[in-house]
């Protein structure tokens, strides 16, 4: 009888090793940013094409259950030819689906390819610039590498990837954690974890009016924000998102990203810093979630150091753009009731080079809460971060169905570090997650805290959060580092050394005793055999 064999499991990362595996083989492939656009684009493709197809396959049905034949010519005709979808599906044209390319045979493909760019981006403003058009006649690559590459690219798919929050924001994050040698390149890019994204959300609660990001990345903060609109309210038109992302391909990808989930989307007219060209000057937001490159460097030049942004308050410091990100998101807060939640590492609680900003920030109460998160939730750094959220309405009053109680000069302080027992299992490095139950938790402890009838003074849990008044944080310099403020208990406090010594002893009795044991026995041993032990 043949031995069975098992069927390997086929996941994303182990698609995406192997194209970055043929591209790295292959001679004309260029730099590495030329290899993730053009694993992108293929990405891109693929997913537009897919959905074209669903689309598709849902109007025959919707068409067959009218009691319309879709093969009939006329039928056809009036219902394919120009296709209307209502869910954000593109209708593409014959050359630019999925079911063209790949069935293109491999000496053509490169052109094929190109062409399929080209029909997207003069049939579709949305998708116009989403993309570099002559990507594939440029790099013009081998027959056999462009075929294994549209193959590798055509196992990717919604259907059978259908857990992924946001496919496209993985192979992003794919490419920043197994290019490490390019780490320099792609200083301060991290993709934020699905549950990072969840924690924020279940705090501010983005459910409506306007959501804002200045460094939008692949727009994966979007996408995974909208689902769980969706998932809480069902209508993302509620929602109309801003944001603004300094590289260019990262700008393009996030177009797309956007694109492809059909969220309504403005991005500026163009990729550049947010501090260098603020493309939404003047625009003020309901809701801001934002990942800011972590101290960022080479931020600064001469022309900011009297920017609006920061008038109220003093010039950031050149060092790191850490505060240079903080006021340029409260500059774009609704004055009445904008909430931002974003995330920091943890030097910018008590740098001392920002003190003053800190503590302005701190005095005009500005800042609600800080949360600092387990180490190890990202997949591109270990660094340790914590999650600020800011309110310009700490007053109270009615927000999304709750009574809010006033909260002026208090800051509610949490710490999570301790949250580490769900491993991510498949990762090259150690990586945990927050679960559902744990994110909930959180946004409880968060909400109840903001809730009528609490008493803010007397909020507290030992070693996970604590309420504090502004009079306590000023004896503590203006440090936001949540240790200096959350109790910790001394668990050797509760060891009773009497009985430990006790124990120590008794073991340590047992151990010489048998000591004495072994030594009686090795004697007798020799003394059996006619030798003596000196």
């Amino acid at each position: 009888m043949a031995k069975k064999t098992k069927e390997k499991k086929i996941n994303l990362d182990s698609i995406l090793f192997k194209c970055r595996d043929i591209l790295r083989k292959a001679s004309n492939a260029g730099s590495f940013f030329e290899k993730r656009d053009i694993t992108l684009t293929l990405v891109f493709l693929r997913f537009i094409g897919e959905k074209f197809e669903d689309g598709t396959e849902k109007l025959r049905q919707n068409l067959i259950e009218q009691g319309l034949d879709p093969n009939d010519e006329e039928i056809f005709k009036a219902f394919f030819d120009d296709a209307t979808f209502t869910d954000g599906t593109y209708n593409l044209p014959v050359e630019a689906r999925w079911s063209t390319i790949i069935n293109t045979p491999a000496p053509q493909l490169n052109v094929a390819l190109d062409t399929a760019l080209h029909s997207i981006a003069t049939s579709s403003k949305q998708l116009k610039g989403c993309f570099i058009e002559g990507t594939f006649t440029t790099r013009n690559l081998a027959p056999n590498d462009i075929k294994q590459l549209v193959d590798e690219i055509n196992k990717i798919s919604h259907k059978a990837f259908g857990e992924e929050k946001d496919l496209i924001g993985r192979v992003y994050e794919y490419f920043l954690k197994e290019f490490a040698v390019n780490a320099t390149k792609e200083e301060g890019e991290y993709y934020t974890p699905h549950d990072v994204v969840q924690l924020i959300a279940a705090m501010i609660e983005p459910f409506d009016g306007t959501l804002y990001d200045p460094c939008c990345g692949s727009g994966g903060m979007f996408v995974q924000s909208t689902d769980l609109v969706r998932e809480k309210h069902g209508d993302i038109s509620r929602i109309n998102v801003y944001g603004q992302e300094k590289e260019a391909a990262t700008y393009r990808l996030a177009k797309m990203n956007l694109a492809l989930r059909g969220i309504s989307h403005n991005l500026g007219a163009e990729s550049i810093s947010t501090f260098t060209k603020d493309l939404h000057k003047g625009i003020y937001f309901n809701y801001i979630m934002a990942n800011p490159p972590f101290n960022l460097k080479g931020w600064y030049d001469d022309n900011l150091k009297n920017d609006s942004r920061w008038s109220d308050y003093t010039t950031p410091p050149e060092s790191n753009a850490n505060y240079a990100w903080i006021l340029h998101m409260l500059s774009h807060l609704k004055p009445l009731d904008g909430v931002a939640g974003f995330l920091l590492a943890n030097g910018a609680l008590s740098d001392s080079d920002t003190l003053a900003i800190r503590q302005k920030l701190i005095e005009n109460d500005k800042v609600e809460a800080i949360i600092i998160l387990p180490r190890e939730l990202f997949i591109t750094t270990d660094i340790s971060v914590t999650l600020w959220i800011l309110n310009q309405n700490k007053k109270g009053g009615e927000y999304h169905g709750r009574t809010l109680r006033n909260r002026e000069h208090e800051i509610l302080f949490m710490d999570l570090r301790q949250w580490t027992e769900n491993h991510v299992s498949g990762e090259q490095k150690k990586k945990v997650r927050l679960d559902d139950t744990q994110i909930a938790r959180a946004a409880d402890i968060y909400h109840t805290w903001q809730s009528e009838g609490i008493d803010g003074n007397n909020y507290a849990v030992p070693e996970l959060y604590r309420s504090v008044g502004i009079e306590e944080i000023k004896a503590n310099g203006w440090t936001l580092v949540p240790s200096k403020y959350i109790e910790f208990i001394d668990h050797d406090l509760d060891i009773d050394f009497s009985a430990e010594m006790a124990r120590i002893q008794r073991e340590m009795k047992s151990i010489l005793e048998q000591e004495k044991k072994s030594q009686k026995m090795l004697e007798d041993a020799f003394k059996g055999i006619g030798y003596g032990i000196e």
